[in-house]
């Protein structure tokens, strides 16, 4: 167990810095998780920051150890997430933290890592090093939903956007959706993306729209003056297709960004040295979503983003799989023939419907975004 001691408001002040410099890497550190790191001398100055900028790369406390330059001796580390305890592609940071001499560690939160897990703080203890863990652990949590739900369910954590009028229409009857939304609305989606591990959509909407599921730098809005088109790590494209209906020439298959492909069958004419294709289908020849969420999380993925028609939207949430729901509405009426926002069954009482509990709503351009949890 670690110390529950009281933390001090300069404790406060010191994590939620650490909690800033994390969200630097949330577009560049997938699969691994967004750490910040802050180092105080023995008199309280900070020595050195850090934050974990990419895969592969050092982390965060051995960025901060690095900017410290020996500063740290008998100070204190803030740390969002405990130190790793294992040689993975970095060397393990509690060794980092013992050999520079640190006296005490504070943490937002254990790593739900197994690999580390606890480890990492008996590193750090069995050095004499002193180990508080807590301090603004909700504010890490939503640092790594993706990651901590990855690692403790088998599952990626999964978000479900939709953009629809004010009558809850999402294109017309014939079709035609381009565009309901703002521009602005459609940037905040890019960013999305670009946070993303994986884009999601079925069949049906790939060859109605043949979009490419990328990130689009240009349209990524503030975003872009800080995240150069080069370090855009373009996300995973997973196209479900259990009745092997897509083919070479989409779009979708042009960019080199990994595409996985879940259908019935292997596809020949989709067959490409960037594509990997995988039967994931239920007794009724559809795909198995459940079983298809754990298969992605063993590709490494944290977020999973849908952009999906109606049936398929309607099919995560009947089965309970979305974890967080995303919806532009525009301020538009499209009348009853247009097409709805979700196909869902018909209830006969209110148990049976599904609950949302809102978490955010604010405009987005000329549009409403609202952000809920599925209760």
């Amino acid at each position: 167990m670690t110390s529950t001691t009281m933390f001090t408001s300069t404790d406060v002040g010191l994590m939620a810095r650490a909690i800033k410099l994390a969200r630097k890497g949330q577009y560049t550190t997938r699969p691994n998780p967004n750490v910040g790191c802050v180092l105080v001398d023995a008199k309280g100055n900070i020595v050195g920051e850090g934050w974990h900028q990419r895969a592969g790369e050092p982390h965060a406390e051995v960025n901060a150890l690095s900017q410290a330059k020996g500063r740290a001796e008998n100070g204190t580390a803030y740390v969002t997430l405990e130190p790793c305890s294992h040689f993975g592609r970095t060397p393990p940071c509690a060794v980092a933290l013992v050999e520079a001499g640190i006296k005490r560690v504070v943490c937002a939160m254990e790593d739900p890592n197994p690999k580390v897990s606890g480890s990492g703080f008996d590193i750090l203890k069995q050095a004499g090093i002193e180990v508080q863990s807590g301090l603004l652990r909700e504010e890490a949590i939503l640092l790594n939903e993706g990651f901590i739900q990855r690692m403790s369910t088998k599952r990626p954590f999964v978000t479900l956007k939709m953009a629809s009028s004010l009558d809850g229409r999402t294109a017309l009857s014939n079709g035609v959706s381009q565009w309901i939304t703002s521009p602005e609305a459609r940037a905040d989606v890019q960013r999305y993306r670009a946070k993303s591990s994986a884009i999601l959509s079925g069949s049906g909407t790939v060859l109605a729209d043949n979009p490419s599921l990328t990130v689009r730098h240009e349209e990524l809005g503030y975003l872009s003056n800080t995240l150069s088109a080069e370090n855009v790590i373009q996300p995973t494209r997973v196209l479900l297709d259990a009745r092997n209906q897509l083919k070479a020439g989409l779009k979708v298959f042009e960019n080199n960004a990994p595409v996985i492909v879940i259908n019935g069958e292997h596809n020949s004419s989709i067959q490409a040295e960037h594509v990997q294709q995988q039967q994931i289908l239920n007794a009724q020849g559809k795909v198995d979503l459940p079983a298809m969420l754990q298969f992605l999380a063993k590709q490494e993925i944290n977020d999973l983003w849908i952009e999906a028609g109606s049936r398929l939207a309607g099919a995560f949430l009947r089965e309970k799989l979305v974890d967080c729901l995303i919806i532009y509405m525009a301020p538009k009426l499209m009348g009853n023939s247009s097409m709805g926002l979700c196909d869902l069954p018909e209830f006969e009482n209110m148990e049976e419907i599904i609950n949302l509990s809102w978490k955010d709503m604010r405009m987005v351009g000329s549009d409403l975004k609202m952000t809920a949890d599925i209760e």
